[in-house]
């Protein structure tokens, strides 16, 4: 899989833009502010739908623009693929695949795949829960529409439920309906809970071998998933189901004088070991860092199982943050993906790579210069 056009129209701070883009490797050099990550962003847009530096898509048009437009080239394994978008500041965004109009987000998943790795991407280890379970939902829903819909549908029930615990405070006879949202609750959140403990195997055994090849065998990376629900070790999901609906009327109370619904995989997170210890509490920002680029790592190669062909990286400031070790395991690990690289200066490991490849130079929204690798 890989992009070979990219056009852009009003995005960001490109007032127009076609690039003819490499296979294998794509570098855009240039200052800060110039509009490197732009092109990245508008990438992942066509793969996703929606940013991962805002919810907003007015915020991706330029300023004093009525539409942004956004299309992308490229050939698959089985043929060749063009998406487009058009995104309003006073409707809805427009996106075709291959000229045809689709109708929801979700048919769009799938279509041109893609792993992105930046500086943000460290908050795996270090940022929140719902980070992670972030991090979880988005991997699993581009390689898997049932699981994108059963977790839009879940968020969607979740809303609807804590909307009902707080009115049960004031008027104790709605209580008689929280049946029917914990019925719809736990069906939708069986399927997740399910799906994300299969991902997190496949996970846990790839960054594990990643981990040690980057130092060399001398740690060892655990991931787990941690559920609020009892889970048990085959974790069929008609016990899953069965936990789960008892944990929520065990809650009921202290949920209603909460007024949110505390259990669920909603609340659940993934555990980070080295060597046994919470790489959270007791890693070292280096041990932080090598894990996040495992995973990562072992993103691509999911994916690659899952669709037999491997995705498109996106790697967006992360040279700067690894150190001279990690920056040539990283290097290697690109040989079969299509990489797009933005940096301020060229690292010297660069310049004598075996892969093919061109550079781009960025400066204020223009390209001015496109050299061979």
């Amino acid at each position: 899989m890989f992009i070979s056009k990219l056009k852009l129209i009003n995005f960001r701070n490109y007032n127009k833009l076609d690039i003819i883009l490499h296979d294998k490797l794509n570098i855009f050099i240039g200052n800060n502010a110039q509009g490197k990550t732009n092109i990245l962003e508008s990438l992942y847009v066509t793969g996703f739908g929606k940013s991962f530096r805002t919810n907003k898509d007015k915020e991706l048009i330029k300023m004093n623009k009525d539409m942004a437009y956004i299309k992308a080239e490229g050939k698959k394994r089985y043929g060749e693929i063009s998406i487009e978008l058009r995104l309003w500041n006073n409707r809805n965004k427009e996106i075709k695949t291959n000229g045809i109009s689709l109708t929801k987000l979700s048919e769009l998943l799938g279509s041109i795949n893609i792993v992105i790795f930046s500086p943000e991407d460290l908050k795996l280890i270090k940022g929140g829960p719902s980070e992670r379970r972030r991090f979880i939902d988005r991997e699993i829903s581009h390689v898997n529409k049932k699981y994108y819909y059963n977790i839009m549908s879940y968020n969607k029930v979740l809303l609807q439920r804590n909307n009902l615990l707080k009115n049960i405070a004031y008027n104790k006879k709605l209580l008689k309906t929280i049946d029917i949202w914990n019925e719809k609750l736990v069906e939708y959140g069986t399927e997740v809970i399910f799906k994300r403990i299969e991902f997190i195997k496949k996970l846990n055994m790839l960054s594990r071998l990643m981990n040690r090849r980057i130092t060399e065998g001398k740690e060892n990376l655990e991931i787990k998933y941690l559920s609020n629900i009892k889970i048990d070790k085959k974790y069929k999901t008609q016990d899953i189901y069965e936990s789960f609906k008892q944990m929520l009327e065990k809650k009921i109370d202290n949920d209603i004088k909460r007024g949110f619904t505390t259990v669920g995989p909603h609340k659940d997170d993934l555990g980070i070991y080295i060597d046994n210890k919470d790489i959270r509490i007791f890693g070292s920002q280096g041990q932080q860092r090598t894990a996040a680029l495992s995973l990562k790592l072992s993103e691509i190669e999911i994916i690659k199982g899952e669709i037999g062909e491997y995705p498109i990286l996106l790697l967006d400031d992360v040279m700067s943050e690894l150190d001279i070790n990690r920056q040539k395991f990283l290097i290697k690990s690109l040989k079969n993906v299509q990489t797009f690289i933005t940096i301020t200066e060229l690292p010297e490991l660069m310049i004598p790579l075996d892969k093919e490849g061109s550079i781009f130079k960025i400066s204020n929204g223009s390209i001015v210069q496109n050299n061979d690798i």
